[in-house]
């Protein structure tokens, strides 16, 4: 593979990464209630779980998993509802009642729950359990991999480098989402995010389900 081609493959793939969905959402979520250390795990589980979607793309096991209609159902609803699950536990943190004047405490915990390898398993179930990942790999990535004995290392490298831009990416949202932490600190504006935040993965959830 060309420098030309492995260009073109890291455009294309900076457009469907700068594109919000799951990973997206999830990030956001866990940097809400982990701090930067909280989004960047997450980030490292998301991107982790796309490089094993690479792996199983170039040893060809992501085509025995869409050929299987029952495996493939059973990836779907799983992410699904691992998705709307996220999307309850945000939505229950939004309803609740916010501390009164002078009152931050409740929030400064909520923050500190999310420990750094639950933040991590968090992202790589999240992405693992999007079937659409395996859909993406399995139908670009020979695209931009030539045929031969080389094809299994280029297409691990196409989605290591994809896994990686992804990486980048999301660990940006986290650092933003982190250095707001003062204003998100306050209690209606913790709750607010909370919502649209699980509204979201709430949808997405649905989303992938009914698909």
């Amino acid at each position: 593979m060309d420098a030309t081609t492995w260009l073109a493959f890291a455009g294309v793939s900076a457009v469907m990464i700068m594109t919000p969905g799951p990973d997206t959402a999830v990030t956001v979520r866990s940097t809400l209630v982990g701090g930067r250390a909280g989004g960047l795990m997450t980030a490292l589980g998301v991107a982790t779980g796309q490089t094993l979607w690479a792996l199983a793309t170039s040893a060809g096991m992501v085509a025995l998993l869409l050929t299987s209609e029952p495996l493939f159902l059973a990836v779907r609803y799983a992410g699904a509802a691992y998705l709307v699950l996220l999307g309850i536990q945000a939505l229950r943190v939004a309803l609740r009642s916010p501390g009164g004047p002078g009152r931050p405490e409740p929030v400064v915990r909520a923050r500190r729950r999310l420990r750094p390898w639950p933040a991590f398993r968090q992202g790589l179930i999240s992405d693992l359990g999007n079937p659409k990942m395996a859909v993406f790999f399995a139908s670009l990535l020979p695209q931009f991999a030539p045929p031969g004995p080389t094809a299994f290392s280029v297409l691990l490298l196409l989605g290591v480098t994809f896994a990686a831009l992804t990486f980048g990416w999301l660990t940006l949202y986290a650092v933003l989402v982190a250095r707001a932490g003062e204003v998100l600190r306050r209690p209606r504006v913790r709750r607010a995010v909370e919502g649209a935040t699980g509204v979201v993965l709430v949808g997405l959830g649905l989303r992938i389900a009914l698909e």
